[in-house]
């Protein structure tokens, strides 16, 4: 391997390469903002704590991202390969959103909610922090809703992609 001389100036365009290279899970955050639902895709969902129940995510300064940033509470949906038609169209802006056709509801607290994911976790933001044109999320779950099973659904070299699970190791 192979890993050269890293400048300063080029670390952050080298980082983002690096991650290019690193597949990650697929999920949709949603929220109920003011005019309405509002979500995007991420990939850099992660499980911070099982007691307390806690996740975190990164989100950058987008107008869906803003809102997500001021709401109470957030749903974080686990995808699976049937909803990659629903992570391509929130991944970017004027993606078609909470269609019927993309089987949303709405939980008895008012966000939408995609009962058919692999797992949809209610949450609440407990720390917002600022890191560059980003922000981390720690989220507090308040409950978990598990949907059917699915295969995995991988964001990976900027494309999204599917992989059927191997036995064990």
């Amino acid at each position: 391997m192979d890993l050269g001389t890293v400048q300063e100036s080029g670390v952050g365009e080298r980082l983002r390469g690096a991650f290019r290279r690193y597949p990650t899970g697929v999920a949709v955050i949603t929220a109920l903002g003011p005019d309405g639902p509002v979500g995007l895709t991420a990939s850099s969902v992660a499980s911070v704590s099982v007691d307390p129940p806690a996740v975190s995510f990164s989100v950058m300064g987008t107008r869906s991202a803003r809102v997500l940033l001021d709401a109470p509470s957030l749903v974080v949906h686990l995808l699976g390969v049937r909803h990659l038609g629903v992570a391509r169209e929130f991944a970017h802006s004027g993606g078609d959103r909470f269609t019927p056709e993309q089987g949303w509801s709405t939980l008895p607290s008012g966000e939408p909610v995609l009962p058919g994911a692999v797992a949809a976790l209610r949450a609440a933001p407990l720390h917002r922090v600022p890191v560059g044109e980003s922000t981390l999320v720690i989220a507090s779950v308040l409950e978990v809703f598990h949907g059917p099973d699915d295969r995995p659904l991988i964001h990976h070299a900027r494309k999204f992609v599917t992989s059927t699970p191997t036995e064990g190791f």
